[in-house]
């Protein structure tokens, strides 16, 4: 089922750059930043794992589709616009291949970007090279293991040129991940709940296995070959109260990294918890102590702008670049 012109409009007023039939580009804001102030000012991931910061393509295969509507989310959800729409799967007939997605998606951020070249104040180093992106990320929103191709997506990118390719999932097709043609450079999966309880409150799946399949998602990891993140979106009043739980999960799926990061109240996340609700940096760093002593992971770097902490088995991240 397509989507609906209702929220193509609304993701079209907030920047993103539409490709194909269900995937889009938007241009992240630590990458313009990175522009703005010739690499001074970067993103985690370049802090931690090396990868340029101006030089990422933030896209997703799965635009407004998802098996969850998390508290914490930023974008549109069907219900928010009083949408009659099913975003959980893909109609057979609408399945761009993944090819056309690459190409599109890079044509996208190119023009996302052109107007950099206006401004003098950009170096024109940075600005060619942001031009000719290295790094995807498929994370933007939305869930990418719906997408029916998504092995193959990641194989294009790196066909395309790409030197790393991400992908953030929320764990609810193991299924997808057992079976992945192409492993990704490194695999996120996002768990913001310690137990089933918090699961549902925070995460609001929408489909009835949701925490069972997270669970198997979870057992899965030790197989990949990539480095793989435990990604723990948090909020103070929600899913922050059980360190411990979140622990456990950690040596279960036995992951390279686990990520502590505040949950943001921005875009369609602010109808749903105000900024006052939002952790600070401080509540990041006192929960990642705890984390840190249950599981036996190391804290081994930070980064503040983006209230986000890096905890590893390894005594230093693996760099990428």
């Amino acid at each position: 089922m397509s989507i609906p012109e209702e929220l193509k409009r609304l993701y079209r007023k907030q920047d993103y750059h539409l490709v194909g039939r269900h995937s889009a580009v938007k241009t992240c804001l630590w990458t313009r930043k990175s522009l703005r102030t010739s690499g001074g000012e970067y993103c985690y991931k370049q802090r931690f794992y090396g990868i340029p910061c101006h030089r990422c393509l933030q896209m997703t295969p799965a635009l407004g589709r998802c098996l969850q509507s998390c508290v914490f989310c930023w974008r549109a959800m069907p219900t928010d616009l009083s949408l009659d729409w099913d975003q959980r799967r893909f109609s057979q007939d609408e399945v761009d291949d993944a090819d056309s997605i690459v190409e599109g998606s890079l044509e996208a951020h190119r023009e996302a970007i052109s107007g950099f070249g206006g401004n003098l104040l950009i170096d024109r180093k940075i600005f060619a090279e942001a031009n000719m992106p290295v790094h995807a990320a498929i994370s933007l929103e939305g869930e990418p293991t719906l997408y029916p191709r998504i092995g193959e997506l990641v194989d294009s990118f790196f066909t395309h040129g790409f030197k790393s390719v991400f992908i953030v999932t929320n764990g609810l097709r193991p299924d997808v991940l057992s079976n992945l043609s192409r492993e990704p450079s490194q695999l996120y999966v996002s768990v913001c709940a310690p137990d089933e309880d918090a699961y549902r409150k925070t995460c609001r799946p929408l489909i009835k296995d949701g925490w069972r399949r997270l669970m198997e998602t979870l057992e899965l990891l030790h197989s990949f070959n990539c480095p793989t993140v435990l990604r723990h979106t948090l909020m103070p009043k929600l899913n922050m109260e059980n360190p411990s739980g979140y622990a456990k999960l950690a040596i279960k799926a036995n992951a390279t990294y686990l990520e502590p990061k505040a949950a943001k109240s921005v875009g369609f996340a602010r109808r749903r918890f105000p900024y006052s609700d939002m952790a600070w940096h401080r509540d990041v760093c006192e929960f990642s102590e705890v984390l840190s002593k249950e599981s036996g992971y190391k804290i081994i770097d930070e980064h503040p702008s983006s209230s986000v902490v890096l905890l590893s088995k390894l005594d230093k991240p693996k760099k990428l670049y």
